[in-house]
């Protein structure tokens, strides 16, 4: 392993180097050390298996952390990170805070249900089956947490600062301008859209010198598809032949954005004004952060969404059945009539969707619409892919209904939104480092960022530590 000055800042990637998840960047200087994003590895049991490792440092070891936003593969690591020794405190904004609460304390009660079940059924390779982290552990992540407002830079460790942009990918989503022992660094965080239907635009990239640019490449090989008419073709296919339609989608932000694409839909009569199914509890809290921040007109909101929906409900056009409970969960599990149910999570991979899939995949008068980025080795990347049957709860369950997988409701920057976003920094930065994308999207990106805008770009391998 390459050595380095103690006094050299360095970063070292622990996480979403070759894959998709598990954000996890070290900055190190001294007896200084920073943690950029704490996240969970999903997909593949290889990679969730590196979630039980140890980290190459201790964390009481570190002084502070800095969070981008509250999606599980950004923060989800926290609770295991301060039940291992973090002692720091956890910066972000307030609205990732409110959302983090809601997806770290759901995290820890799904694995240990998850982990009773196993041990009911006696599936797991553990005895007995033991959850990551508990509710009561998340909690205690939670209570590490210090907010600031967006665009103030805040001093959180020896010689390090940090500015928080709006990256308009979920609410209270930021990339950081870093100021580390003199070297001035940006993260992405995962970066949003033009056209999110919420949300405001991502901040443009500041100005000035950048010692690095860490960039997300979860569609840095492809450019997303444009709006279609797919949402409300298979909804009506699936209506015509007496089904219902289920829609995994990620319970901040995705689900979001669809309820507001189904009361499109509805007003203007392209679908049936069928009963829609909100069935995941951490959603349900994530839509009322979504409808606080209309009501305040927050700056995070586009200004004629504030304008127009204030004190009204943009998400519901008079059929949206939220579901707080497991009882009312379970009468939904095989509809006898018609209708949408969108649940938590987005790529299947737990929660209440896991049993409605169970009861509804065999069927082949429903449907399954995938609406977001489906990691490998997740259930909804396995049903992308076109599998006859795919594993549940250690069974295995045959895939009869209808699947589609639509990609315009992505909130993530594809290649050339990216590329177009750091193209004003081009001439003033140093390096870039491609994290966050399957090998081949990071791969690619970093080409593009040589061949189209000159830049000395590189895809981390994980573990690896770089200078800065």
């Amino acid at each position: 392993m390459q050595k380095f000055d103690a006094n050299q800042p360095t970063i070292q990637f622990l996480g979403a180097a070759g894959t998709v998840t598990g954000s996890r960047f070290l900055l190190s200087c001294g007896d200084t050390k920073v943690m950029v994003d704490c996240g969970l590895f999903q997909g593949l049991k290889e990679l969730r298996l590196r979630n039980w490792d140890a980290l190459p440092i201790e964390p009481a070891s570190i002084d502070a952390a800095i969070l981008t936003h509250a999606h599980l593969d950004h923060s989800g690591y926290l609770p295991k990170f301060v039940k291992e020794g973090f002692a720091g405190k956890i910066h972000s904004t307030e609205f990732t805070a409110k959302l983090a609460e809601v997806v770290l304390t759901d995290s820890g009660r799904i694995q240990t249900e998850d982990a009773a079940w196993a041990a009911k059924k006696g599936f797991s390779k553990h005895n007995p089956p033991k959850p990551l982290y508990t509710e009561a552990d998340a909690m205690k992540a939670v209570a590490a947490f210090e907010t600031h407002p967006f665009h103030e830079r805040i001093q959180i460790a020896k010689e390090t600062f940090v500015t928080f942009m709006n990256s308009g990918h979920i609410l209270g989503s930021a990339f950081l301008l870093v100021e580390f022992f003199g070297k001035r660094l940006l993260f992405t965080g995962d970066l949003g859209r033009q056209a999110h239907p919420l949300l405001a635009a991502p901040d443009l990239i500041p100005e000035g010198q950048y010692d690095a640019i860490i960039t997300e490449s979860t569609y840095g090989d492809r450019e997303h598809a444009p709006t279609t008419d797919k949402l409300e073709n298979i909804i009506n296919r699936t209506v015509e032949r007496g089904g219902s339609v289920l829609i995994p989608a990620f319970a901040v932000d995705r689900t979001e954005v669809i309820l507001v694409r189904l009361r499109e839909l509805i007003e203007s009569a392209k679908i049936e004004n069928l009963k829609v199914y909100a069935d995941s509890p951490m959603a349900l809290k994530a839509l009322s952060f979504y409808r606080e921040a209309i009501d305040e007109a927050s700056a995070e909101i586009r200004p004629e969404i504030a304008a127009t929906w204030h004190g009204k409900d943009p998400f519901d056009a008079g059929n949206l059945v939220e579901l707080t409970s497991v009882e009312e969960s379970k009468t939904i599990n095989n509809p006898q009539q018609p209708c949408i149910i969108i649940s938590a999570s987005g790529m299947a991979t737990g929660g209440r969707v896991v049993h409605h899939l169970r009861e509804m995949l065999p069927q082949a008068k429903h449907s399954v619409v995938l609406v977001g980025y489906q990691a490998i080795g997740t259930r909804g990347r396995t049903l992308a892919d076109g599998a006859k049957e795919v594993k549940m709860h250690g069974e295995m369950v045959p895939v009869r209904a209808e699947i589609e997988q639509i990609e315009s409701f992505s909130v993530h920057a594809d290649a050339d939104e990216l590329i177009a976003w750091i193209k004003p920094a081009a001439a003033t930065t140093a390096q870039v480092f491609v994290v966050h994308g399957e090998a081949g999207a990071s791969e690619t990106l970093v080409d593009r960022l040589k061949s189209e805008l000159s830049m000395k770009a590189h895809a981390p391998i994980d573990r690896e530590i770089a200078k800065l």
